[in-house]
């Protein structure tokens, strides 16, 4: 095993040019809310513009020389993504976030349960994603909005019920419950794999391990997970994984659903219209095979090269270094907030199978009011609940501070944060 090479943060910054910029009266700019979005790269911004600049053209329609280039170009962008997560470019739908690829898949259920009410085929292995009253979803007490209310919905319109592997008080899953929640009326287990708020690495093979026992779908949302770290497709135990783009150094607009062949075979369409169609006549529609079933309309052309580039971009820093690199931020923030008096961590304290997005809440002062305390000295973080509120309500705070972490990054970033969280305590008069 080659050992990681530590990154040369002051050289990646360079490539950053909103990182150059400074905020409230001149105080550079320290960013640490990569996860809610990340800075963009100029090989990224370069890649988008190039597209406009010289190949711009409708994708998948034309058959002049714009059209043809343009869709070597948003076809070449999903076989170097596929390629960055494992899989094959057959098995990569473009979406327009993780969101959407989410609903994508809950829809999915939707769409099969209702054709089959009326009396309507399906297509081959799409029985599964039948919905009938007493089958189950099971997601986690973790997730984000994204990866709840789309759940939500679906259980409301079909009968079927939510249950949830529940949060340990240290910010973890517990696992304990598994055998009783993961069973033969469970059709679908989704959940995600690094949470947001409490920054945990969920052990998504076991999880994936009872998903498959129980013959039940198996969704991750990867979304803080593939752009900090090594993610393969094809050995993560998932049948779909969604993530974004806008938070893997990419362009904001597009997400990812990757999926086994099978299970987007079986899947109906989410969004119908143009280009997702093998024949249409006045009494009937058949859809074309994946990915192009999902991609209805014109697609996020510039985007999906934006994003091709991002992942050529973390390649070439290599994901083994980008995830030591973030590994050490971690542990040294949570050494340095630990340190303040009154400063609580929402989530793991230690600094194992956990990622780079630390929340806290500090005794005495609302969240919303430190954060705007770390904005006054320049320093960027997410502040609320964080599109996950019933993690909030189950370590019963209304917010928290969230830092997060991207390659571009470094200990001094680290030290800005800890040196601001101070100064919030001195501003609003808290004493150890």
């Amino acid at each position: 095993m080659t050992a990681p090479t530590p990154l040369d943060v002051d050289r990646i910054r360079k490539g950053f040019p909103i990182l150059a910029r400074t905020v409230r009266g001149g105080r550079p700019l320290v960013y640490l809310d990569s996860g809610a979005t990340s800075q963009k790269p100029v090989q990224v911004l370069d890649a988008e513009r190039h597209f406009y600049e010289h190949t711009n053209a409708a994708v998948h329609r034309g058959a002049h020389q714009l059209a043809e280039e343009a869709t070597d170009a948003y076809e070449s962008a999903r076989r170097r993504i596929s390629q960055f997560v494992g899989g094959q470019p057959e098995e990569l739908v473009f979406t327009k976030n993780a969101t959407e690829s989410l609903n994508l898949v809950s829809y999915s259920f939707l769409n099969a349960t209702l054709k089959t009410a009326r009396g309507q085929e399906l297509p081959l292995g799409a029985e599964h994603f039948v919905l009938e009253p007493g089958d189950e979803i099971v997601i986690t007490q973790m997730e984000h909005h994204a990866n709840l209310v789309p759940w939500q919905e679906l259980c409301d319109k079909t009968g079927a019920t939510l249950r949830w592997i529940p949060l340990t008080d240290d910010g973890r899953l517990d696992l304990a419950t598994l055998d009783s929640l993961i069973n033969e009326r469970t059709k679908c287990v989704s959940l995600v794999h690094q949470s947001n708020i409490p920054g945990t690495i969920n052990d998504v093979a076991e999880i994936g391990r009872h998903a498959t026992r129980a013959k039940s779908l198996f969704v991750v949302d990867a979304c803080q997970s593939i752009p900090h770290m090594p993610v393969d497709v094809g050995t993560l135990g998932a049948d779909l994984v969604a993530w974004s783009g806008h938070k893997m150094l990419g362009p904001t607009g597009i997400g990812c659903l990757w999926g086994r062949p099978e299970v987007l075979a079986a899947m109906p369409p989410f969004i119908s219209g143009g280009s997702m169609i093998k024949k249409v006549t006045m009494e009937g529609t058949t859809f074309a095979d994946p990915p192009q079933r999902f991609e209805a309309g014109v697609p996020m052309t510039a985007q999906a090269v934006g994003l091709a580039a991002a992942a050529d971009y973390l390649s070439d820093l290599g994901m083994d270094n980008v995830a030591a690199h973030e590994h050490a931020l971690t542990g040294y923030a949570l050494e340095g907030l630990e340190s303040i008096p009154g400063v609580r961590i929402i989530g793991p304290r230690d600094n194992v199978e956990r990622g780079g997005a630390i929340s806290f809440v500090v005794d005495g002062i609302h969240a919303h009011d430190v954060g705007q305390v770390l904005d006054d000295r320049g320093v960027a973080v997410r502040v609320g609940h964080h599109c996950a509120a019933p993690v909030c309500q189950r370590y019963g705070v209304t917010a928290t501070v969230r830092a997060s972490f991207g390659v571009y990054n470094g200990f001094d970033d680290v030290d800005s944060l800890v040196s601001a969280v101070k100064d919030a305590k001195d501003y609003f008069g808290v004493t150890d």
